[in-house]
């Protein structure tokens, strides 16, 4: 998992110099969090203060031996603050949204990307400021927590090859299901806009393609579905075991 959850588990995260980011409830009186943000500021790991519903609404499903919700979390395993190429150096599963266009969906897949242990993930359209600000709303701020990089798809499949990354893109034109696919190791996962779709850069770079299987009248899913479908079999593939 990539969240230490709780006080403890968060200064021993810092304490290993494992955290890359922490999360702490605001105006919280537990004395160990001068502590926390001690150990942050040594280190120069950045430290989020949001309210307590914010923190809660954060941790992972507490266990049943759990008597209340953490204060602290901390990440570990990924840092949201990587430039592409060392995101593409590093490696792990990287989404490419190629040329997908609304605010809302870009929030929905990059909190998705998020949830399933993304490594990264890049948005190769143009869209100004506001709209960014839209995608982190509907993101539930997921992008806090993983690199969000905006980058033209060309350049993406460039880095890729380069970094010997494999692609892999969801498209209508596919051959294979996605438990056929290889979405384990370092790979680029590219899905496009809902009517558009993928660029052909994207097809002709691809090392799979993969297909949807779909039984009923309406020919697509929605974005979100798509990318659901595709991270929740990639976790497959990745042996996850949850905590």
């Amino acid at each position: 998992m990539l969240q230490r959850r709780g006080i403890a588990a968060v200064i021993a995260a810092l304490e290993a110099e494992e955290a890359t980011l922490v999360l702490l409830e605001k105006d919280h009186s537990d004395e160990q969090l001068k502590r926390i943000r001690q150990l942050c500021t040594e280190q120069g790991i950045p430290v989020e203060e949001g309210s307590q519903s914010d923190v809660w609404r954060m941790s992972i499903p507490r266990r049943d031996d759990e008597d209340e919700h953490p204060v602290a979390l901390a990440l570990v395993g990924r840092n949201p603050s990587l430039d592409i190429d060392e995101v593409f150096e590093n490696g792990g599963i990287i989404w490419l949204l190629d040329g997908v266009e609304y605010a809302t969906n870009l929030g929905f897949c990059i909190r998705t990307a998020e949830v399933s242990g993304a490594a990264a993930v890049i948005i190769a359209t143009t869209i100004n400021h506001a709209e960014r600000r839209t995608v982190r709303g509907s993101s539930m701020r997921a992008n806090r927590f993983l690199p969000v990089i905006y980058r033209a798809t060309e350049e993406v499949l460039e880095l890729a090859k380069k970094h010997r990354v494999r692609i892999v893109v969801a498209e209508d034109v596919g051959s294979i299901p996605p438990w056929e696919a290889d979405l384990s190791g370092d790979v680029l996962v590219v899905v496009g806009a809902e009517r558009e779709g993928v660029s052909e850069a994207a097809l002709a770079a691809a090392d799979q393609i993969v297909r949807l299987p779909m039984a009923g009248f309406v020919p697509s899913y929605n974005l979100q579905v798509a990318i659901s479908c595709l991270a929740i079999e990639a976790l497959r593939q990745r042996n996850y075991e949850g905590n």
